[in-house]
């Protein structure tokens, strides 16, 4: 790799507990509820572009893959927030992994293609294409008023990610994003559980696996926890660095590395907390008594998890087969619904295994969500860009963002409008402000350097092995032959 390459690994650092700029904030946003869900005119509207408007193409993200009617929905917010009638949004559907569509995007900039014009891309793999030139840069497209409040008013770690180290902005971020544990409120109640204050208070998993195998048992519910632990990318970035991070463990020795410098940081992989983040979860899988687990509850998840992402694991939730559910804001969308769990269902922050005065790294211990979330940037060879330049204004108004939150549950990534009593008022995702807020305060972002996309691969790898059944490795050993990979990727990319 060039020495442009190494330059570029180090980006500003972004604290978990400052995500959200304003916590608990008041904000000065107006009520906008009548702007949300009642679309003037709607049915007035073309489903397809007619021949004197101007196709817009954005792929994957808000609106992606999801029904036409809601495509139709998301056109008709455009348009009320002021986007002009001349122009048409296509949405097109994406894979349904973020690999996948990160390969996707790979190839078509290595070819120069002039569509799709809007990219929806990873928080997380965003900053490498910016490295290696292939997004346009939003300082040379957008107005100055519309930078300065992209840099201004929209959540510090999301910026972050779509920037250069130099603070040049490339990407309008779509939503942060960052996940809780969605359970049956109802059920756990029915237990015999005082559920007050769970959306603000951590419990230790200690306790959260004891509390998930009476309640399963009570009600003779399949499952008692769900999550994603497929060998894929939501894996490394998510799932595994939540454990690990709330059981003080840490891939490069705190937050203070995560975005390098390659090569020149500390791998912590193989320390005390990704071990005990590996026992945990063989114990929930397989059961107190697996010979690599620890002395918390088990049999609580099923052996099924281990091919599973984030739409397979939540299935079973939705249809009322487990008692407690990891997963995005989506979800909570899909299954506080009225016609899925309604108020049965309840959203808590993660749990923890160590409080941060006992975690061994800076930054680590205590609740962690992983800091996700989606920017939209400009494919530099596109044909339509001042007609890109309107779509992207559209999505920034408040109207918008708070259409996406209500509708499909994506966060709004201007604070004012997440910490809006417009937002706390939403018929769904208004009731759970609270633990997305407690959630967004204890971000934790996966350690983006040019490194990464090959680090988590080999995570993934790894820790899914770990966690099957019949690993010929213990915790402990499975994790130092993991630390030995990311030293030997840290050396080769730099």
């Amino acid at each position: 790799m060039s020495n442009s390459g190494k330059e570029n690994t180090r980006r500003p650092t972004v604290s978990r507990r400052r995500f959200v700029q304003v916590a608990g904030a008041t904000s000065s946003v107006a009520s906008l509820a009548g702007c949300i869900g009642g679309f003037g005119g709607g049915g007035d509207r073309p489903e397809k572009a007619d021949a004197d408007q101007t196709i817009v193409r954005q792929y994957s993200g808000v609106g992606a893959n999801e029904s036409p009617e809601v495509k139709d929905e998301l056109r008709e917010s455009l348009w009320n927030a002021g986007l002009s009638e001349d122009i048409f949004v296509e949405i097109v559907d994406g894979p349904s992994t973020t690999d996948e569509l990160l390969n996707q995007y790979r190839t078509w900039l290595s070819a120069g293609r002039d569509e799709p014009d809007i990219l929806t891309m990873d928080s997380g793999w965003t900053i490498p294409f910016i490295q290696r030139g292939q997004v346009e840069s939003l300082e040379d497209l957008l107005d100055d008023s519309m930078v300065s409040t992209i840099k201004n008013d929209y959540f510090d770690a999301s910026v972050a990610s779509a920037s250069s180290p130099d603070g040049t902005l490339y990407g309008v971020p779509s939503f942060p994003d960052f996940p809780t544990m969605q359970y049956r409120k109802d059920l756990v109640e029915d237990a015999g559980y005082d559920t007050e204050g769970w959306q603000t208070e951590p419990m230790s998993w200690t306790r959260f696996a004891e509390i998930t195998a009476d309640v399963k048992e009570q009600h003779g519910v399949k499952y008692g926890y769900t999550f994603q632990a497929d060998s894929y990318g939501g894996l490394s970035c998510c799932d595994f660095n939540e454990w690990m991070t709330t059981w003080g463990g840490a891939y490069f020795g705190g937050v203070d590395n995560l975005f390098g410098p390659v090569n020149e940081r500390p791998v912590t992989v193989n320390e005390a907390g990704a071990v005990k983040a590996i026992e945990m979860v063989r114990t929930f899988i397989h059961g107190e008594d697996d010979k690599y687990g620890m002395d918390i509850t088990g049999n609580i998840a099923p052996a099924a998890t281990l091919g599973w992402t984030e739409e397979t694991s939540r299935k079973p939730f939705t249809n009322g087969n487990a008692v407690m559910h990891r997963n995005w804001p989506y979800s909570i969308a899909i299954n506080g619904a009225e016609d899925a769990l309604g108020e049965k269902l309840g959203v808590m922050p993660l749990p923890y295994g160590v409080t941060e005065s006992e975690a061994q790294f800076p930054g680590t211990g205590g609740t962690a969500s992983a800091l996700g979330g989606w920017n939209s940037v400009v494919n530099p060879n596109s044909k339509k860009k001042d007609a890109v330049v309107e779509v992207l204004k559209a999505k920034m108004s408040e109207e918008f963002q708070l259409w996406q939150f209500e509708t499909l549950g994506l966060l709004p990534p201007k604070s004012a409008v997440f910490n809006s009593d417009s937002a706390r008022n939403l018929p769904v995702m208004g009731r759970y402000m609270d633990a997305l807020q407690t959630a967004g305060n204890n971000a934790i972002p996966r350690p983006v350097t040019t490194a990464w996309p090959d680090q988590s691969g080999a995570i993934a790898s790894a820790v899914n092995k770990a966690l099957q059944k019949g690993s010929g490795n213990s915790p402990q050993q499975a994790m130092d032959k993991l630390a030995t990979t990311l030293k030997d990727i840290e050396e080769q990319s730099v």
